[in-house]
């Protein structure tokens, strides 16, 4: 199946490892002009050469942390100027930290808004106009299935990142005459540095080990196992692409079936 993706102009926000990264490869193999971003200026430049040299695609890294107020428009004015233009925007940023609410004081969670938020409207604000040029705009916010069903010591996630499903879903539905369309990517535990942080965490916390941690997330899915990061990324590369042209507004769980609601 055509993608449609050959020459399209794709940023991929937190793109140095993880989600982010395995996204950003699959658009460079299906044809995209990659742009990646991460604050770590060695981590960054070393995926994007391994990128460029795996597929022979343009790959250009752009250096900034996006949690950071006067970043993000940065980042799109510098992706903009490499890449000609602007087709499909992956907003991604690393969780907050993991605790109990009674852990956190009020500067935590500003940060947690700006990282896990406010870096999603940040984004998406600059980039608009850019988008607006483009016969194949598509937004893609990575946020987590913990959206639709909280999860244990993770507060500051489960309740900032629900402001990205609202606003996703609500772009999708102001800017759909526009043919711009808004999707969000709801992963479960898929193998991250990320999942083993906070598996590692909760370690500590229960007086296992993380071996154990990760054998529990397993059995959480249906398939028995934890996801990996391609398996993450075909869905996300084909919600950006051309062929999902109808589809807006879509809040998928890629969790091996570790979501149990019907809805």
């Amino acid at each position: 199946m055509d993608l449609g993706l050959k020459d399209k102009r794709a940023l991929v926000i937190g793109a140095s490892r993880g989600l982010g990264y395995a996204t950003a490869l699959l658009l460079a193999k299906e044809g995209c002009k990659v742009v990646i971003n991460s604050r770590d200026e060695a981590k960054v430049k070393a995926a994007a050469e391994k990128i460029a040299k795996e597929t022979g695609a343009s790959v250009t890294d752009v250096v900034g942390d996006v949690s950071d107020p006067y970043v993000p428009e940065k980042i799109i004015e510098q992706s903009v100027k490499v890449l000609g233009g602007l087709d499909l925007l992956v907003t991604n940023a690393g969780g907050p930290p993991a605790g109990a609410f009674d852990s956190f004081d009020e500067a935590t969670w500003e940060k947690a808004v700006n990282l896990s938020f406010m870096s999603h409207v940040r984004l998406i604000r600059a980039a608009l106009p850019h988008l607006r040029k483009s016969k194949a705009a598509s937004v893609l916010t990575m946020t987590s299935y913990s959206v639709k069903q909280p999860l244990p010591n993770l507060v500051l996630s489960n309740s900032v990142r629900l402001a990205t499903i609202g606003l996703t879903k609500t772009l999708a539905l102001e800017l759909g005459s526009e043919g711009i369309r808004f999707n969000s990517i709801l992963p479960g535990t898929i193998e991250t540095d990320r999942i083993r942080e906070l598996d590692s965490f909760r370690a500590q916390k229960n007086g296992t080990t993380l071996e154990q941690e990760l054998a529990v997330d397993a059995q959480k899915s249906v398939f028995g196992r934890i996801g990996k990061p391609e398996e993450f990324a075909n869905a996300a590369v084909f919600l950006l692409s051309p062929a999902a042209s109808y589809l807006t507004g879509v809040m998928l769980t890629v969790d091996g079936g570790q979501y149990k609601s019907t809805f």
